[in-house]
């Protein structure tokens, strides 16, 4: 009887160290899941300090007139980053996504920035633009935002910049 409850209180011990055991490890994956995320924004700041950001995010409207391929971007003159779209990336940003496609240093001073766009436009032919926009970098972070958006009233597609601060 004795045996078999010492059996007992071993088995019910070693249940209940797992339960605990279970939480800490759960709690260790969230403290270190959440440390993580802090050092990912700590070398971001670093990396890219907002007195000198510039960050470039594309978005569609609609897409009924233009369905996006590949965007090359040139800044002042050099070509900084090129993206190939997938189906899902597409029907994302149809859906209203919004890509951050890319981040930089830039000097504070006037700056030009190319968008290369390529893509299917209407009737399923093949589109290539270029679209160019002229920018003061002042003191603190630079947003741009290329919009790819349907013209109706042309039935074509109409390519744009946005910036702000």
């Amino acid at each position: 009887m004795v045996r078999l409850f010492a059996v007992f209180c071993l088995v019910f011990c070693g249940v209940a160290f797992a339960g605990e055991l279970d939480q800490d490890m759960a709690q260790f994956r969230k403290d270190v899941l959440e440390i993580n995320k802090s050092l990912l924004l700590m070398e971001e700041e670093l990396l890219f300090p907002a007195d000198t950001q510039v960050a470039i995010f594309v978005s569609l409207d609609v897409g009924k007139f233009f369905v996006p391929d590949s965007v090359t971007l040139k800044l002042d003159g050099e070509t900084v980053q090129s993206h190939l779209y997938t189906e899902k990336e597409v029907g994302a940003l149809m859906n209203g996504a919004i890509q951050k496609i890319y981040t930089a240093n830039v000097k504070n001073g006037s700056h030009e920035l190319t968008a290369f766009v390529t893509g299917a436009g209407p009737n399923g032919r093949d589109y290539r633009r270029a679209v160019t926009l002229d920018f003061e970098k002042g003191h603190g972070r630079q947003f741009v935002q290329l919009k790819m958006e349907d013209d109706v009233a042309a039935q074509q597609p109409v390519f744009s910049f946005r910036s702000w601060k």
